[in-house]
């Protein structure tokens, strides 16, 4: 009987391995990108179809949902690990790189989309890759802005070289989500901070369609300021991470530049590097210490070049990962602390034009045409005049504007809508246990100058100065107090 039962079981065992490897033969993957041959996108429910059936399908990737979007629909994150995870925390307290992939913020802008679709489902088909990319966690925002993907056409972007159909720029409250990250004002970016503290990315990429300007190549890259990221960091960044993947590139025969920053005139010139403030994602991921960058393909190369093309960039930035993981977790754990060694903090930078080094441009030769629209002229890009010559790139920026590091923060009373940002963004705070006096430095606003039209929901300030005075405040118990840092003073906010 015994033996009967060891026949059995293994019998039983056998038949479940075959009926799960014949599953998986015969579930159909190919996209609609594929099926298409590159020239549509899935819409959004078909996105999350697509995930659903392929982490039943595969137990390397699960699909977990994160609070609520404006458009009613929750936050989701795809996850791939070799061995599985099976709920958020095992994210946290993995050892293992982390790299966090966003896609649609801009739903027009799909080629990220289609390119993690992609490269997801071949990862878990194939063996030498799962080997390749065992020590990594890779998590993937299949549509971040899911109401924008809901509201789909085919002419909001019109002069765009494919997909046939997409969805539209704003949210469901027609929000520009990539100017959202640190005001955050909907709730796909309270949904997002959620993620992103919950992955805690050592590396993160947002994936985009650029326009403007018109060049040879099908990709750029917004890698964000080194200097504004900093330190040891901000120079592994610049010196090694960015080099690296475009040498990677280069030998895959995928030819990529910086994101040609310039708009009504030809980049011959010369350009400056792109400077990501904390509104938009790699900004905003920078403040924790995360390694970013933007992908930004050109609208007017075939939708095919540039989802394959982003696709290629993407496993570039998985091996550079899993090559530099040591060094990426170290330079990580200690940025912080090399902050805090500083007496101020840096919060405005502007370009240093005194530096530059020399980039090998392929552009096209540009002239003004008589527009056939207006009276006036129009910038003209002539394809049938390429070009290759070494132009000025400004990519170093310099400090205009810091603030001395104080001891603490105190904030009073009644700024819920503050309080609640602390809390999304896991901003340690306590509060007075009881009646406390004090002396602090207050800041007051001495003056400041408010835009002329509201940006959605707010008149934006700027060129805003303050004066300070030192005085002794009686602080009520429950008042907040933000101590992550020892240093010279209390600053009391008085807003």
């Amino acid at each position: 009987m015994k033996y009967f039962f060891k026949i059995s079981f293994f019998a039983f065992f056998f038949l479940m391995i075959s009926c799960d490897t014949t599953s998986k033969e015969n579930t159909d993957f190919t996209t609609l990108f594929e099926k298409s041959k590159g020239t549509e996108t899935p819409e959004y429910k078909d996105v999350i179809a697509f995930y659903t059936k392929l982490s039943e399908t595969y137990s390397q990737i699960s699909m977990f949902s994160f609070g609520q979007t404006d458009s009613g629909e929750p936050l989701h994150l795809v996850v791939y690990n070799r061995e599985g995870i099976f709920n958020v925390d095992e994210i946290k307290s993995s050892t293992k790189n982390s790299i966090l992939i966003n896609n649609g913020i801009h739903p027009g802008e799909s080629d990220g989309i289609d390119a993690s679709m992609l490269l997801l489902r071949d990862i878990v088909q194939n063996d030498s890759l799962q080997e390749k990319y065992k020590n990594s966690i890779i998590c993937v925002i299949p549509v971040y802005n899911v109401g924008g993907s809901l509201n789909r056409n085919s002419h909001s972007r019109a002069n765009q070289n494919g997909p046939k159909e997409y969805g539209f720029r704003g949210n469901a409250r027609n929000f520009d989500l990539n100017r959202d990250f640190i005001k955050q004002d909907t709730k796909n970016a309270a949904a997002f901070a959620e993620i992103f503290h919950t992955v805690n990315p050592d590396v993160f990429v947002d994936n985009h369609v650029s326009n403007g300007a018109d060049y040879q190549y099908a990709i750029t890259h917004l890698f964000t300021q080194h200097n504004k990221l900093g330190g040891n960091l901000g120079a592994f960044l610049q010196n090694e991470m960015r080099p690296k993947i475009e040498e990677s590139l280069e030998n895959k025969g995928v030819h990529i530049t910086p994101y040609v920053n310039v708009w009504g005139t030809t980049p011959e010139a010369g350009f400056s590097q792109f400077f990501d403030s904390p509104r938009y994602s790699t900004g905003y991921t920078t403040l924790f210490h995360t390694l970013g960058l933007m992908v930004e393909t050109h609208m007017l190369k075939p939708y095919k070049i540039r989802v394959e093309q982003t696709y290629e960039l993407l496993f570039s930035i998985f091996d550079f990962t899993e090559e530099n993981s040591v060094i990426i977790k170290d330079l990580r754990s200690k940025a912080t602390q090399e902050i805090l060694a500083n007496k101020a903090y840096p919060i405005q930078f502007k370009v240093d034009e005194e530096k530059y080094s020399d980039l090998s441009f392929k552009g096209y030769e540009g002239e003004l045409i008589d527009s056939k629209v207006t009276n006036g002229k129009r910038l003209f890009y002539d394809k049938t005049k390429p070009f290759e010559k070494v132009i000025k790139y400004y990519d170093e920026f310099v400090v205009i504007k810091d603030v001395n590091i104080p001891k603490a923060y105190i904030l009073q009373q009644g700024w819920h809508d503050i309080i609640g940002r602390l809390v999304n963004n896991k901003i340690e705070f306590t509060r007075f246990e009881k009646d406390t006096t004090i002396t602090v430095v207050v800041s007051h606003i001495k003056d400041f100058e408010t835009s002329k039209r509201p940006y959605e929901g707010h008149y934006l300030h700027f060129n805003t100065t303050i004066e300070k005075s030192s005085a002794k405040i009686n602080f009520k118990k429950g008042i907040f107090i933000l101590t992550p840092i020892k240093m010279e003073c209390v600053i009391c906010l008085k807003l």
